[in-house]
């Protein structure tokens, strides 16, 4: 295919700041708090620095080194990064946010070195000449998705023509033969969720260092910020004989010496016997042969006693002030914030940006009249479809399982700090005042896969049947996106055993769809809907194979019968009853039957009859309310021996209330007899046996 070049369109007019000589090239960009314009980058600067720009508390501070791209191209690249950064944006594009930028400008480092190898300009790059950068991507890039982000970093030298003074391309390069690659395009969510047998697992361990394990770190942690006392130093030429005093207890206990790094602790003796480290020090030969002869052990945090049990045994020895050991203070309250997180992220659904914005006092606990406690809230700021790049207030219901991790959180971090997710101040490396004021997501997500290692690592030091298996053979590398893909999957599946019983599946779900209502379009919604569909389709194919909807009942039992035998003849028309999930979801995309299997009834959805489309005022999706269903008068209604049964246990139990003694007051007597008769000649219209009533 040939391409004409395009014409430039007219030049969009610059800022006052850009019509400078040497703008500042964050002027149109929201600044962080106690960031100053004129102390940031300019044009004519090789290094632009990102970091006032980068409002997410978790993000990294980034820079754009144009020394990467070759001099006869590096203004224009200056040029696109500038417009990107500052705007204003041509029509139909939008104002990215610098994080964005700097993702995208290692694909126009990529693009432009190709390019100045490949012609002086630009403008004078024809057609064949981006079929042969395709290629070269082809070669050097071995995953499809980094290949369309190259080619997408590329077109930006078209999109933003009219940003660029000095070079462009000539026409779109989406409009090349062999730009793009062609592929399946896939509705679904690409991130993978976490295997069952995975998250199981993970979970159970989560909420052991929650429930079980934190007490322990706490406590340490408490002591590690206690400043030790005052002690009132020895009389002179006492040191000496308090030292062997103490050096004879150990050697009489035959108790290990309290160690660091191997050696014997002088921090510590000083402490037990009342004196300070220098005058210790002076007594290191004596010191040292009574550490050959009791040995040396990690010196613990504290002397209390460890309180967690596992399996009837305590957890730990104890919690260790060298941060170099597994059992340290140090690593054990990191593991404590990443088992928090991952509960967090597992049954909030909330995103990573969303996280690392929780501060202290996030919490909100509502109590009925006798106080206890029924709902519980989490505030933070949302990102995702937002105008604000610095984040709009939003709320999440969350069970009360995720409420214990955000108070957890809160006791772990100093009173210092308001972030939940900041980073722990137990290593020699960690700062008073970091440059990233909560983990960044690179360094969430390697502490995740830390955290996993650390669990297998104590199973099989323990020979403890609980760890967290390989699959195919490799270990499963977390993320933190995977978890919200994960809680999806698990809400429209109702699978059993990974999170055994922790939650109530249908009181989790409806507390879920609550924090989302009204925030941000996170398309978790979507999600679920999706995955929920595919699940209908497995369940209604398999009742087809097997002949059960030959047995439905009710007003809608023919037309149930009718579409599902459509179904069941195209499922067989591919070739199998029991389709591959990406068959069977295109199947169910385009002839979805809209069966929707329940507890009490089989809707066979028809939006003209549906009560409870009705009872909504007609709203324009053509969609089922379930939470709305009227089905004892809907003639929507199917029902299977399932449905049935449900109904008869729903008869027992009103039975048996009815005949409890004493008596029930006469007008909730009324009402669940009146509920008893009206289910009861449901069942009769509808070709069952209702049971006998009391």
């Amino acid at each position: 295919m040939t391409t004409a070049p395009h014409s430039r369109p007219a030049a969009i007019p610059l800022p006052p700041h850009a019509q400078e000589g040497n703008p500042f090239v964050l002027h149109g960009c929201p600044l962080k708090p106690g960031s100053r314009l004129q102390e940031t980058s300019r044009f004519a600067d090789d290094v632009w620095n990102l970091g006032p720009a980068m409002v997410k508390k978790h993000d990294r501070r980034f820079i754009l080194d144009f020394g990467l791209i070759p001099a006869t191209h590096r203004h224009v690249g200056k040029e696109l990064c500038y417009a990107m950064l500052s705007g204003p944006a041509p029509v139909g594009e939008t104002q990215p946010a610098a994080a964005t930028v700097r993702t995208v400008f290692t694909e126009h480092v990529r693009f432009l070195r190709w390019a100045a190898a490949r012609s002086g300009r630009l403008e004078k790059l024809s057609g064949a000449d981006l079929e042969d950068y395709q290629r070269f991507l082809i070669q050097s890039l071995p995953r499809a998705g980094a290949r369309q982000s190259a080619r997408a970093g590329a077109r930006k030298f078209w999109l933003w023509r009219s940003c660029l003074s000095s070079d462009a391309l000539r026409f779109d390069p989406a409009h090349i033969d062999g730009w793009g690659e062609n592929a399946a395009h896939r509705r679904e969510n690409t991130t993978a969720r976490i295997p069952e047998e995975v998250m199981g697992p993970l979970f159970v361990w989560s909420m052991r260092f929650i429930d079980d394990f934190r007490a322990d770190i706490l406590a340490a942690d408490h002591a590690w910020h206690t400043p030790a006392p005052p002690v009132k130093p020895p009389a002179y030429g006492q040191v000496s004989g308090l030292v062997r005093a103490w050096l004879d207890k150990q050697l009489a206990t035959g108790q290990p010496m309290p160690g660091w790094r191997g050696k014997p602790s002088l921090t510590a003796i000083a402490h037990a016997v009342g004196c300070s480290r220098i005058s210790v020090s002076r007594h290191r030969r004596m010191i040292d042969e009574t550490a050959s002869l009791v040995g040396i052990r990690p010196q613990p945090v504290s002397d209390q006693p460890i309180r967690g049990r596992l399996d009837g045994q305590p957890w730990i020895q104890a919690v260790l002030a060298d941060y170099s050991e597994p059992d340290s203070l140090a690593n054990l309250a990191r593991l404590l914030q990443d088992a928090c997180y991952i509960v967090l992220a597992f049954l909030s659904g909330a995103r990573d940006s969303e996280l690392k914005h929780l501060q202290r006092g996030c919490l909100a606990v509502e109590r009925d009249a006798d106080g206890r406690p029924y709902r519980w809230k989490m505030h933070s700021l949302a990102f995702k479809g937002e105008s604000d790049p610095a984040g709009t207030p939003a709320t999440w219901n969350i069970g009360e399982p995720a409420a214990r991790a955000i108070t957890v959180l809160e006791q772990l971090q100093p009173p210092g700090s308001d972030y939940l997710f900041a980073p722990l101040p137990h290593t020699p490396g960690a700062l008073p005042d970091p440059v990233n004021q909560v983990l960044s997501s690179g360094a969430t997500n390697a502490r995740l896969n830390r955290y996993t290692a650390w669990i297998n690592g104590y199973c099989q030091l323990h020979k403890r049947s609980d760890s967290i298996p390989a699959i195919n053979g490799q270990q499963w590398h977390l993320t933190n996106r995977q978890f919200r893909r994960t809680l999806a999957w698990y809400i429209a599946r109702r699978p059993g055993g990974a999170i055994a019983g922790a939650l109530a599946y249908r009181h989790h779900c409806i507390q879920i769809f609550e924090g989302y209502a009204g925030t941000s379009d996170s398309g978790f919604r979507a999600e679920v809907e999706s995955e929920q569909a595919l699940a209908r389709g497995e369940h209604l194919l398999a009742a087809i194979d097997t002949h059960e909807h030959t047995t439905l009942t009710g007003p809608a039992a023919d037309e149930a019968f009718r579409r599902l035998e459509q179904l069941g003849t195209r499922a067989r028309y591919q070739g199998r009853i029991v389709l591959d999930e990406a068959r069977l979801r295109r199947l169910m995309d385009r002839h979805d039957p809209a069966v929707y299997p329940g507890q009490y009834v089989t809707c066979v959805h028809d939006h003209t009859k549906a009560l409870c489309e009705k009872a909504r005022n007609q709203r324009s999706e053509n969609l089922p309310d379930h939470g709305g269903c009227k089905p004892l008068a809907c003639r929507n209604v199917a029902l299977a021996p399932e449905n049935t049964a449900a109904w008869q246990h729903e008869v027992d139990r009103i039975n048996h209330r009815l005949a409890c003694r004493p008596p029930l007051p006469p007008l909730l007597q009324h009402q669940l007899q009146a509920r008893l008769d009206e289910i009861t000649a449901f069942l009769q219209r509808n070709n069952t046996t209702p049971p006998e009533s009391a």
